[in-house]
């Protein structure tokens, strides 16, 4: 969740998934996607709370830790063009438009992290990261996703944008906004979204979501009956039921046209791996 200050407080940068995607197609949601194995392994210049203390936040091993910092790190350059790196330890790139063809070519696998890393002498900055939440998609699900939340404050010089074919279109938006037009059917919000923009929504700045040290519990939304309806169960689901706007007003939803509303609640990208978003 990549933020920053607005006139109206902490934005959030949100992006629809293209109609295209094989996963939650239509949706709203933030940069992120798959781990991929080659994450695991890389060997780089490091900068911030190491791989142990990442995996004792999240409740994983240390190298699937560094794998998801990487991930994160990784999918956030090719998603939006926003890199988490720097010439130091403290310092971090200020524009990455001429990054333009390497971030091409991580996109397609053409090139590493850890390889562009390395050729650009770039430290990748950890610190820059905060571990937010992780949800686990119910077993109900056919595709199924263990998704680990980062917020991240947008370096300064650096601009976001939707130069990748996993988007049809992107935004900056308070955490209000956002969940005001969802209200309305303007777009389609998943349970695990909606839950981190509501979260979101109780700071004033950006320094203050970066200091705040939520609780990572595992969510997993169990299905079940909830008044005589069958509903997910996760935290303030009734809530998100209530707001749940009528899916026959949803703009451009394939995914929710498809899909019971009361089944919702898929987030991440990988079905073998964790997501990192």
């Amino acid at each position: 969740m990549l933020v920053r200050d607005g006139a109206d407080g902490p934005e959030v940068f949100l992006q629809r998934r293209a109609g295209a995607m094989e996963f939650a197609a239509g949706m709203t949601a933030f940069p992120g996607g798959r781990v991929d194995p080659v994450d695991a392994e890389v060997e780089i210049e490091w900068a911030g709370p190491a791989p142990a203390w990442w995996g004792q936040r999240y409740g994983v091993s240390e190298a699937r830790a560094k794998a998801l910092v990487c991930a994160a790190v990784r999918e956030t350059f090719e998603e939006c063009g926003v890199l988490l790196a720097g010439p130091t330890a403290d310092t971090v790139v200020a524009d990455t438009a001429g990054y333009r063809r390497q971030r091409e070519r991580i996109e397609s696998r053409d090139l590493t992290l850890a390889e562009f890393l390395a050729e650009e002498k770039l430290v990748l900055r950890a610190d820059l990261l905060r571990p937010w939440s992780r949800w686990i998609t119910p077993t109900v699900e056919r595709r199924r996703y263990d998704t680990n939340f980062f917020v991240a404050v947008l370096p300064e010089g650096q601009l976001a944008d939707g130069a990748t074919s996993e988007t049809d279109l992107v935004q900056w938006s308070t955490p209000a906004a956002a969940l005001a037009t969802w209200k309305t059917g303007e777009h389609v919000l998943l349970p695990p979204t909606w839950s981190q923009l509501t979260s979101l929504g109780a700071y004033s700045t950006t320094a203050e979501i970066l200091a705040a040290e939520p609780a990572i519990e595992p969510i997993q939304p169990e299905f079940g009956e909830v008044d005589g309806k069958k509903l997910l169960k996760f935290p303030d689901n009734m809530r998100y039921f209530a707001e749940l706007p009528d899916a026959s007003r949803l703009v451009g939803s394939k995914g929710m046209r498809e899909t019971d509303p009361s089944l919702l609640g898929g987030s991440g990208a990988a079905s073998a791996d964790p997501g990192a978003r």
